[in-house]
């Protein structure tokens, strides 16, 4: 799907505030609005409901959204820092569409990124965190299961998330915020393969085992070969889609 169709915008109130109302938890939806749009996108761009290249129609996305243009505009320019969304003067805005060579160089970098935060994450994550990580796999895992590849991909994303946070370093977490969002539509492809989706839940077993044992190096390989593998399926599917082409 490569454009929403061309639908008059709908004119009702969501995502407006009234003007003058002198209301502050008011101002502070608004404020947080395009944020909460991004997300929204970010969600329909990662799941492929909006395809690499598509033109981001405003009008049709209004309407989908309940919005008007002006917080739509600005999560456009979010998303656009993100390096999700091009935004082309007098055409709009646009979902980025990577380069082969452009999903190599992000899988590598963050493959390195994931193993760095792994080690760190052994030596510093408490056992709460361990145990929270435990369970949301086990929840992520039931997702599986009934073959819900949106719930678990948010799962999944949170787990390797949290092992970013847990390695309590800063500087690799923006890194990692950063380049990660830039390709979370290709990690959520890679599971269209049945055998290699299986293949991904069993190495999730396996960080949270290796968590419990603070095994540092174990994880660090662990989540570099994870992320190889992620590169491997998203490229194998590129050029299967360059060949039907």
């Amino acid at each position: 799907m490569n454009d929403f169709d061309d639908r008059p915008p709908d004119a009702g109130p969501g995502g407006q505030v009234a003007a003058g109302s002198g209301d502050d938890s008011s101002a502070r939806r608004s404020a947080t609005l395009p944020q909460t749009i991004a997300v929204r996108l970010r969600e329909l761009i990662t799941e492929g409901v909006v395809a690499p290249g598509a033109r981001l129609n405003e009008r049709a996305l209004c309407d989908r959204l309940g919005v008007s243009r002006t917080p739509l505009r600005e999560a456009f320019r979010l998303l656009a820092a993100d390096g999700l969304v091009e935004l082309e003067p007098n055409r709009g805005a646009s979902v980025v569409a990577l380069s082969v060579r452009d999903v190599r160089e992000l899988f590598e970098v963050m493959g390195t990124l994931e193993a760095l935060a792994g080690e760190l994450a052994c030596r510093r994550i408490g056992d709460d965190e361990v145990a929270e990580l435990k369970a949301l796999t086990f929840e992520m895992l039931a997702c599986h299961a009934r073959s819900d590849l949106p719930a678990y991909y948010r799962i999944n994303h949170a787990i390797h998330d949290r092992i970013a946070i847990a390695a309590a370093n800063e500087m690799l977490r923006r890194t990692y915020e950063s380049l990660n969002a830039r390709i979370q539509n290709l990690r959520f492809r890679s599971n269209f393969d049945r055998a290699k989706w299986d293949l991904a839940a069993r190495e999730h077993v396996q960080m949270v085992e290796l968590l419990e044992r603070r095994d540092g190096a174990g994880l660090a390989a662990l989540l570099r070969g994870h992320l190889a593998r992620k590169c491997d399926a998203v490229l194998e599917a590129l050029d299967g889609e360059g060949a039907r082409a």
